[in-house]
């Protein structure tokens, strides 16, 4: 099947109170999580570092202080510096994780009190900004900027949560159970050849690595139609998977043997029983949840075990956002309209992944479900610019990041705010990393018959 129209974007289209608005609650929905996250554990858990590959949680929050203080009231709204004795203290460039306990962070009440006052200062600036007149200030893009900025960081702070010991801080309810078809579904779908448009050029809010929306050729391919589940990655460990290097990167063998995996993040045997911790609670490792907390080398290891690979970065945009009966790219799988809790697993509605199948509402237009929410999936690209890619506004956000080894994640999870997640956003770390809320889906090449 051919795409029948123009190979297409489109953007949301809002009126100028309209985008204030979005700003303003964007803003105060990460500044509700922010609290949420800083405030269900004691002053000493806020200064703790409770891994050296995260922070101390009060880090983060005078952190996300900061950077609204720099770009929001300096830079936007030409307010004089409330605190610049502070701003090298909470530079991530300057001062790597494990080293951030050390520095004269700011006790957690002073901390909470400076970003209120940021915030509160932040909002008069947002009142009288007209939104328009510049490419940092269009569409209100960084007060949008810094909602992602503020939710990215929600979400590490909950990876914080789900690394630190000790009882439950945090609960919320059970995702849905799967759809009553969920069963039957075909086990991968057909993705044809062709042209799509990879990127945006038209999301008012998308960041620098997204931009600029580019035509990309893409063969036919098959993708599953639900991300691999637990059930299935325990077949690949019973199977001696852990302990075959041939289904191994060379780098992941050696770091496998040197650590001494056997499963993913949190899982521990019992007996015959496979149990996992998830924020201060052991249970039973649920085998129709996607799986969660495997590093590229272990997704791709499964892949080659199961005779398949991982997708790339453009097969997993184009399986997600391609429309071959218009041609045209959607902002979503789904379409257009902002995500609902009918249609995604997003927003820490849900402290895990919602079993496979679910959210038929959200399905791409070939049928291939919960390509957003629930785990971040793990592509076979490198992190690269697109073509025609220009820095903005600062380099540190992705330019430095790119060639360096660092694998693509896409889709968002659990744990991701729809603010910081589209059809376009692009995650990545290096392959090692596992605390992250990843999982993935695979892949295989079309015959020339199939397509």
């Amino acid at each position: 099947m051919t795409a029948t129209g123009p190979v297409t974007e489109t953007g949301p289209v809002i009126g100028a109170e309209a985008l204030r608005q979005r700003a303003v609650d964007a803003l105060r929905t990460a500044r509700e999580r922010t609290a949420l996250l800083t405030g269900c554990v004691e002053d000493p858990d806020l200064t703790a570092q409770h891994s050296p590959l995260m922070s101390p949680l009060v880090w983060d929050l005078a952190h996300i202080g900061n950077q609204e203080e720099q770009w929001l009231l300096r830079t936007v709204g030409g307010r004089d510096a409330l605190r610049p004795d502070i701003d090298k203290v909470y530079d991530a460039f300057e001062h790597p994780r494990a080293e951030r306990p050390s520095l004269p962070l700011l006790p957690p009440a002073e901390a909470r009190g400076y970003v209120a006052d940021v915030r509160s200062r932040v909002l008069d600036v947002l009142e009288s900004t007209p939104l328009t007149g510049g490419r940092l200030i269009d569409a209100g893009f960084a007060f949008g900027m810094i909602a992602q900025h503020e939710q990215q960081h929600d979400e590490t702070m909950l990876i914080t949560h789900q690394l630190r010991r000790g009882p439950a801080a945090l609960t919320a309810p059970p995702p849905p159970p799967a759809p009553a078809d969920a069963a039957g579904l075909p086990a991968e779908v057909l993705v044809p050849g062709g042209p799509f448009l990879m990127g945006t050029s038209a999301e008012p809010w998308s960041l620098d690595n997204e931009r600029p929306g580019h035509t990309r050729e893409v063969p036919g391919f098959f993708i599953d139609t639900v991300p691999v589940s637990n059930g299935a990655y325990t077949r690949f460990i019973e199977d001696g998977g852990y302990d075959d290097a041939r289904w191994w990167a060379p780098e992941g063998w050696a770091y496998l043997r040197e650590h001494g995996l056997a499963a993913p993040l949190f899982w521990q045997r019992d007996g015959r029983t496979w149990l996992r911790r998830r924020f201060g609670v052991t249970e039973p490792v649920p085998a129709d949840e996607p799986v969660l907390h495997v590093s590229w080398y272990e997704a791709d290891a499964y892949a080659r075990w199961a005779g398949r690979r991982l997708p790339t970065e453009a097969e997993w945009e184009k399986a997600a956002r391609h429309d071959p009966a218009t041609g045209r790219s959607r902002r979503y799988p789904w379409g257009d309209a902002d995500p609902s809790p009918e249609l995604a697993n997003l927003g820490q509605r849900h402290l895990r992944p919602a079993p496979v199948g679910s959210y038929p509402e959200g399905a791409s237009p070939l049928g291939v479900r919960q390509l957003m929410g629930d785990v971040w999936e793990w592509t076979s690209s490198e992190f690269l610019p697109y073509p025609g890619f220009a820095a903005f506004p600062y380099r540190e956000y992705s330019e430095v990041f790119f060639g360096d080894g660092y694998k693509v994640l896409r889709g968002g999870c659990f744990a991701v705010d729809p603010v910081a997640c589209r059809g376009t956003f692009r995650n990545w770390d290096h392959p090692i990393r596992r605390q992250i809320f990843s999982g993935f889906r695979t892949a295989r090449d079309a015959t020339p018959e199939a397509v």
